[in-house]
């Protein structure tokens, strides 16, 4: 199932489109765009896929989406069925990462929003307050005109660089974010293992980039990331197995192969471990859905 891509084009007396929409359901089609998107759902519930991760959505929630992740906002079935117009609403702003210029984000000012942005590779739901909030933020935006609405959308996005309650929703692997960590070290080791998780890697040769011994370099990067280098590997091949079993070009034993597991067993052990299903639950739940 391979994501669609749908271009939009902002009016030429806007910068990003902000839209109130409501329908019987949702478009339902696997996509994405080279746009962001900031979205509220003011009605509706359903199944929600965000890169590999799928969860279900219901009112109020609030979710930005990355430039260029692939996402389907899944209704439940008796929207189909009963198709009854406004069942489904929610408010959406689509904007470009420099939107307000390429400088703009590289100010010192901009340094929360511009990690936001970052964040929103993987998907993010908010909660906390900006989730309370959001509904009378997006009604803001939508009513207001001109400078005012560009005005109003950057204070929304500084507010939410602050919010700490979020939940980053697809896996690194999926989507292969980069990463600056200002670590040094840390990002030497991120950039490394996602050139080289495909084939076998060795503690050994992951401490040596950084000129440490393995019992100090996992020490040092659980430390550093808040978890173990073998479960963030783990993570980055499961992702990556996701993104292989949705295209469904491979079988799930030769998906395992392909992302560095050594053998089917072990691919299904780690696989549930990040995920919580089997891959073949994962995609009979993306079948499921088209």
């Amino acid at each position: 199932m391979k994501a669609k891509l749908l271009e939009r084009k902002s009016p030429f007396d806007r910068s990003f489109l902000v839209a109130k929409h409501s329908y019987p359901y949702f478009l339902d089609i696997w996509h994405y765009h080279s746009e962001l998107e900031l979205v509220y759902i003011l009605k509706s519930k359903g199944t929600r896929f965000i890169g590999d991760n799928i969860e279900q959505f219901d009112q109020g929630d609030l979710i930005l989406i990355g430039e260029n992740l692939p996402h389907l906002w899944q209704n439940d079935p008796e929207y189909f069925e009963e198709k009854i117009e406004g069942s489904a609403e929610a408010y959406s702003v689509h904007f470009n990462k420099n939107f307000a210029g390429e400088e703009f984000l590289n100010l010192p000012e901009m340094k929360e929003v511009r990690k936001l942005l970052d964040k929103a590779n993987q998907g993010i739901r908010f909660l906390g307050e900006t989730k309370k909030n959001a509904l009378a933020w997006m009604q803001k935006i939508h009513e207001a005109e001109g400078v005012n609405q560009l005005v109003i959308l950057m204070e929304f996005l500084a507010a939410l660089s602050q919010e700490e309650d979020i939940d980053l929703l697809s896996t690194d692997g999926f989507s292969f974010p980069l990463h600056i960590t200002g670590d040094d070290r840390v990002d030497k080791v991120y950039s490394f293992t996602f050139n080289n998780f495909k084939r076998n890697i060795t503690l050994e040769e992951v401490a040596e980039l950084v000129h440490l011994n393995p019992t100090a370099f996992c020490r040092y990067f659980k430390k550093s990331t808040k978890k173990t280098y073998s479960k963030f590997l783990n993570e980055i091949r499961v992702g990556y197995a996701c993104k292989l079993l949705i295209e469904e070009r491979l079988n799930i034993s030769e998906v395992g192969y392909e992302c560095g597991f050594n053998n089917l067993s072990n691919f299904n052990r780690q696989f549930k471990n990040v995920m919580d299903i089997s891959p073949s639950e994962y995609m009979k739940k993306h079948k499921k859905h088209r």
